[in-house]
Formats: structure tokens, C-alpha cells, sequence
């Protein structure tokens, strides 16, 4: 297969500002793709090469891109920077150079989407002494081979500024549409895929299987199973009446969740966001291996920072110091930690994924042997809301969030990637109006005056609408930011700036800058009000009228620990509006 049709598939996609025509775009490209490249084809539109627990970027940076398209075209560096000031974006600039390029190349070899990946592969693979050197070489003969528009969409894929915005639940709707039957095969390809993390995977498993092979598809150890997500109440009464009466409560602790496989003596530990994340916490590995007393196993834990003299919890920036490449050693020693264990989702080759939380946790509690740094969760199973109160406040007390509270029904399965009213979080912050934060995505921004002229004035924000897989505005932030934070915004959102107003962001609104949805900043508000400008929520409560965040506030957090898709639904905002009414009327 010729890269040129991925590379003219991407023009047609960037050029629209449209959600279904996107879609249909991607329908054609996957539908035209042979079986033998459709897994790297889907990796390079994600703008990879592997699945993310993988581990492996193409990692390179913007300078080093630059050389290479330097050495490419014939022309200095300095020039190429140059334009690049006016383009701020170096696959139109390389698109640009290779256009008017003086040496005409006679003989130029045709790219063929296996080519390009390989390359980019060795690219990525590159290691130790030369490795730059052979990185800008492997790129440079990359670009002398390819025609303009390719060398554009080879470049931003290098430097991991695709700028296409096609999420992964659009190319599951793609596949569902090409292999599937329609779209009605979607619900099957996304379970597949929340249980395998792997888009090439199942993108292969259903054009050469079909969806027979896709409803085989297993939970395997190595490959990172999507977290399950809960939704949000603001009092016991509510969270008992949503879950049947009666539930399991655990301690909702201030840390990072993980989800480690067992296999015999190899442990790996995987982040919420499925990152392999084992190297950082050696400790971890050694107390699983110690205290899960099972061969094979997938389970789920909360890693948490405790003092190393007191045995208190510390809160999760604590916890952050453990994120590092270097000085693990260090600290490992300064900054220990303990494994507070939740949930089991394979055992011993079985998929348990499917099963009751009750049947869950039964076995969690067999396979855990507990210890000083290894931990079942604390929980309490009740029907009373009075105690569950009291539950609450322990959590509190012993430095926790609140609590998850979880069905006990024979239909509470773990819900793979989804967030959904079998698991329900209850935080002391739901009871008073607008005291919890939100996490919400920039979508926009607006040009800054006075002071703030040359960065951005104010944000465009928005939360998720997973049934409609869109993005709505909920409300318009500029208070918060210090001067280190507006450039560090400007910075940070440049890759992701793009010329129009992305297909999956709904808004009325009109910005000066739009961006692709892709980084989440925590939002504190006043209250939630009724808005005829904002769509979240559009005519949810009222015909006409959306919900927005009165007099928001950045909290001076990134939570750059989230994709997209987990920022705080439309759900969520809807009933956290409902709960302030009940307690302004109550």
C-alpha cells in the first residue's frame, strides 16, 4: 500500500470541520487498506507506532526534525526556522520546502506504508552512541523519498503533532462501518478494545476474523485492561437508593491507581493511563511479588505515599516524586510507599472481568496476603446510609478522598473503560455548591490584553459527552493563571493549535484560537448556573438552555495524567447542578 493514500486520506480529514464526514473519510482509508498493514495503518493515524503500554515513542524532537528536513531539502537550517515562525508548524514548512526545492529528484522511490513504518521503527528503536545521527539519516531518506503533502504528514508523526483529532472511538466507528456490518458492531469492537488496549489488534482481529473473532478476544497478562470509572452522588440516601439498597464501601485513598500482571515471578505495573510504569516503583513489584499469593493474576491497587515514620498516608504530590526515569533508588528511600488492593480481573487464566464485584473481591481477598504495606482496601458492606455516613467520615479522618461505592447486584461486571452507576464515588466536596473541582479539556482561547498581551487572556473549556463522544463548552476561564502558567499554556497548547474549530468540540461560542481536545486543567467555580450560550447539558434541564460554571478558577493543576476522555462528563455536571439545587431548596 502506498503511503500517499494515508497522506491524502489525512488532507481530506484535516480539511473538515465536520465529525461524520471525518468518519467517512476514515471508513474509506481503512476499507481500501490491505489486512497485512491495517494494524500499522490504524497505529500511524493514532500517531504511533505501538500501543501505548508498548513503551515505545518515535521521539523526535523538533530540532532534530528540523536538521533532517535540512539536510533533506538542500536548505540551511536557519532558513527552515525561519519559516517555520510563520507556519508554527513544521509539516507545512517541510511541505513547503520540498515544493520549491531546486534539485529535482528523477528516480524518486514510491513509499509504501510498510516502508514508512519500518523506518520510523528504527527510528524509535535507536539507542546509545550515534543514535541521533542515525535518527536525522533514517528521516532524512524518509522526506528525499517522499512527495510534498507525504513529508508533511511524516513530519508531524515524528514530532507527535499528527494534528488530525481522530479520536480512538472514531476509528471504531470506522471499523465497525468497513468490517463490522454498521455501526451497531461498535459496542463489540470498544469492548475488545477496553479489554486489549490494542487498536491494531483488534482493527487485524475483525478483517481477518470478523466479529466471531472480535467476541473471542481475551483478557491476556501484558496487555493493560482500561480502567473502569465511576459516577459522582452527594449523599448516602441517593448513592444507596441508585445502588439497590445496599452496597460496598471502600476508602477512596489519595494516590495513583494501578493495575499490575502477575506471571509467576514477572510483575509489570501499568498507570491509569496504561503507561508501563514498572521501573518507578521497584518497591511495588517486590511486595506483589511477596504478598499475591497466586501464579497468574491482573489485579488493581492503589499505590499510595506514606511516612516513613509515622505509617501516615501523604497526598498524591507527594506521590509524585516517584514519577522519575533517575534516582529511583533515592526516591524509593525518601518517599515509600503502600498498596491498598481493590479489585482482581484474571486469575489463573480465567477472565473475571464479567463476574459480580462480590465474587471479585471474594477472590482478592484470597489471593492478598495482608501485611504492614499490602492492604485489602478498607471497606464496610451496608444498607444503612447512617453508617454509611460514619464510614465516610473514617475515610476522611484517616486521609482519604471519601469513598467508592459499589454494587453488590449479579450484573456489577468490572465495566472495562466505561464510567457507569455500578461504581459511585462520594466525596466531602459534593455537599456544598461548587467546593469540588472539575477537569475540564481547553478547547479555545482567547487573545490577552494589558499584561497579558502575547499570551492568552482566557480558556475555553469544555466536558465530555461520551454518548455523543463530543466535547460541549461549560464555561470561559481566565482567573487563576499566574504569568508562569499563561506561558506555560502557550507552550504546552502550540502542538495541539489548529486553524478552525475541531469536529468533536460543540460550541456556540467563537474563539480566537482553537485547539485539538487533548489537555485537561482542574476548575474550581462558584456555582452552576442555567446558560443559553454554553451547550453542555443543552436542554437538559431546561429547553434552551445548557449549563455553564459561574465565576471559574484555575486551581493551578495539570492533570496531564488524563486523556481526554476522562475529563468530568456531562453527566457528572448535570448532577452536580441537581445536587446544589436540592441543597439550595432543601
Amino acid at each position: 500500500m502506498r503511503y500517499s493514500a494515508i497522506a491524502e486520506s489525512y488532507e481530506e480529514i484535516e480539511a473538515t470541520t465536520k465529525r461524520l464526514k471525518m468518519t467517512d473519510h476514515l471508513v474509506k482509508l481503512l476499507s481500501e487498506t490491505p489486512y497485512e498493514v491495517i494494524d500499522k495503518v490504524v497505529y500511524l493515524t493514532q500517531g504511533k507506532l505501538y500501543p501505548d503500554f508498548v513503551g515505545i515513542d518515535i521521539g523526535v524532537a523538533e530540532k532534530l526534525a528540523i536538521r533532517a528536513t535540512a539536510k533533506a531539502t538542500g536548505y540551511a537550517e536557519r532558513v527552515i526556522e525561519g519559516d517555520l515562525k510563520q507556519t508554527g508548524d513544521l509539516g507545512n514548512t517541510t511541505q513547503r520546502f520540498l515544493e520549491k526545492k531546486a534539485q529535482v529528484i528523477l528516480f524518486r522511490e514510491p513509499l509504501t506504508v510498510q516502508k514508512v513504518y519500518e523506518q520510523l521503527d528504527k527510528m524509535a528503536k535507536a539507542s546509545g552512541s550515534g543514535s541521533l545521527d542515525q535518527k536525522i539519516n533514517l528521516l532524512a531518506g524518509l522526506l528525499a523519498n517522499a512527495s510534498p503533502q507525504e513529508a508533511k504528514y511524516i513530519i508531524r508523526t515524528v514530532t507527535g503533532n499528527l494534528r488530525l483529532g481522530i479520536a480512538d472511538m472514531t476509528v471504531l466507528d470506522a471499523l465497525a462501518i468497513a468490517y463490522g456490518g454498521g455501526k451497531e458492531a461498535r459496542d463489540g469492537l470498544e469492548r475488545a478494545y477496553n479489554i486489549s488496549s490494542d487498536l491494531g489488534e483488534v482493527a487485524k482481529t475483525v478483517v481477518e476474523k470478523g466479529m466471531t473473532g472480535i467476541e473471542k478476544l481475551e483478557v491476556s497478562i501484558g496487555r493493560p485492561i482500561k480502567p473502569m470509572l465511576a459516577e459522582r452522588l452527594s449523599s448516602p440516601e441517593e448513592i444507596l437508593e441508585k445502588l439497590g439498597g445496599e452496597c460496598i464501601a471502600e476508602f477512596k485513598y489519595d494516590g495513583e491507581r494501578v493495575q499490575a500482571h502477575k506471571q509467576a515471578d514477572n510483575l509489570i505495573l501499568f498507570s491509569r493511563r496504561l503507561e508501563n510504569i514498572t521501573e518507578q516503583y521497584p518497591d511495588a513489584v517486590e511486595l506483589l511479588r511477596k504478598n499475591a499469593k497466586v501464579k497468574d493474576a491482573i489485579v488493581e491497587a492503589e499505590i499510595v505515599a506514606i511516612d516513613p515514620d509515622t505509617e501516615e498516608m501523604k497526598p498524591f504530590q507527594e506521590l509524585m516524586h516517584r514519577r522519575r526515569k533517575y534516582g529511583v533508588k533515592e526516591a524509593m528511600e525518601k518517599y515509600p510507599i503502600s498498596l491498598f488492593m481493590f479489585d482482581v480481573l484474571y486469575l489463573n487464566e480465567r477472565d473475571l472481568t464479567l463476574k459480580p464485584y462480590s465474587i471479585r473481591h471474594k477472590h482478592l481477598e484470597r489471593i492478598i496476603e495482608q501485611g504492614d504495606r499490602v492492604k485489602i482496601a478498607d471497606y464496610l458492606v451496608t444498607d444503612d446510609p447512617s453508617e454509611l455516613e460514619e464510614f465516610f467520615e473514617k475515610a476522611v479522618e484517616n486521609g482519604c478522598e471519601g469513598l467508592i461505592c459499589k454494587s453488590l447486584s449479579k450484573d456489577a461486571v468490572y465495566q472495562a473503560g466505561a464510567r457507569g452507576w455500578l461504581w459511585i464515588k462520594y466525596k466531602r466536596d459534593y455537599k456544598s455548591e461548587m467546593t469540588d473541582t472539575v477537569d475540564l479539556v481547553i478547547v479555545g482561547a482567547f487573545y490577552g490584553r494589558g499584561k497579558r498581551a502575547g499570551t492568552y487572556g482566557a480558556l475555553l473549556l469544555a466536558a465530555y459527552d461520551p454518548d455523543e463522544d463530543m466535547f460541549k463548552t461549560v464555561t470561559r476561564c481566565g482567573t487563576g493563571f499566574t504569568d508562569e502558567d499563561l506561558e506555560k499554556i502557550l507552550e504546552m497548547m502550540e502542538k495541539h493549535r489548529i486553524s478552525h474549530r475541531h469536529p468533536r468540540v460543540q460550541s456556540t461560542i467563537e474563539a480566537d484560537v482553537w485547539f485539538e481536545p487533548k489537555a485537561i486543567i482542574e476548575i474550581i467555580g462558584a456555582e452552576m448556573t442555567l446558560s443559553p450560550i454554553h451547550v453542555c447539558a443543552m436542554d437538559a434541564i431546561r429547553k434552551g438552555s445548557g449549563l455553564a460554571i459561574r465565576f471559574p478558577r484555575f486551581t493551578g493543576n495539570y492533570r496531564l495524567d488524563k486523556l481526554a476522555e476522562d475529563a468530568t462528563s456531562v453527566k457528572e455536571i448535570i448532577e452536580m447542578y441537581k445536587g446544589q439545587l436540592r441543597k439550595v431548596n432543601g
